[in-house]
């Protein structure tokens, strides 16, 4: 097999070392930054040998895909969580679309603990308002959800508004042949609306504030 060139080699060693001192992989800039590398583009061709060559392996749905292969580290066991979206803990908002999986804007990686062992369809959303204020559930933290289309009440959901086509995070209660949303903001008042308007996209796991 024809040998790493000096760049190739030294791409590889970064990204290795990166992953010494963080719980994430380097994006493509990184690497371009920090190897003084004309633009993303080369570091992307010279990725693709790295993957060719089975040294590495790249999820390119996502910012920080990159996977140094047979690479044992803390991060073996931590689950990546694709952060699809925003959604609105406060009055719904309208979105282009319900959320998919295949908009994935970053990642976040989580260890088992902190999701309850769900390790499966799993997906992130970033909070916009304060109507959950008082579950804990700030503007600007990110939730954590499992997909799921059923719930119980009083559990916290992203619901999906067809009728609005709004989405929103609030405490799930059936009522008859009506819906409420509640919000855990004393200072705001539960959305009511019908059943068959209500679509459940995913149920709260947990909450990940980021510190700067």
């Amino acid at each position: 097999m024809k040998k790493l060139t000096s760049r190739q080699q030294a791409i590889l060693d970064f990204i290795c070392a990166f992953l010494d001192n963080n719980d994430f992989p380097p994006t493509i800039r990184d690497i371009q930054h920090e190897l003084t590398i004309s633009s993303t583009s080369v570091v992307d061709y010279n990725l693709k040998v790295l993957e060719q060559r089975n040294l590495i392996r790249r999820n390119k749905n996502i910012s920080r895909g990159i996977e140094v292969v047979g690479r044992e580290s803390a991060r073996s066991s931590m689950i990546s969580i694709p952060v699809i979206g925003q959604i609105a803990a406060g009055l719904p908002i309208p979105v282009p679309e319900a959320f998919s999986e295949h908009d994935v804007l970053s990642v976040i990686e989580l260890g088992p603990e902190l999701i309850r062992n769900h390790t499966e369809n799993l997906f992130a959303l970033k909070v916009k308002g304060l109507s959950m204020i008082d579950a804990f559930i700030n503007d600007g933290d990110i939730v954590v959800l499992k997909q799921t289309a059923t719930c119980e009440n009083g559990e916290t959901v992203a619901v999906w508004l067809k009728d609005e086509r709004e989405t929103t995070l609030k405490r799930f209660y059936l009522e008859g042949e009506r819906v409420r949303l509640q919000p855990e903001n004393r200072t705001m008042e539960p959305i009511y609306t019908r059943a068959d308007n209500v679509e459940i996209q995913g149920k709260l796991v947990c909450v990940h504030r980021q510190i700067d």
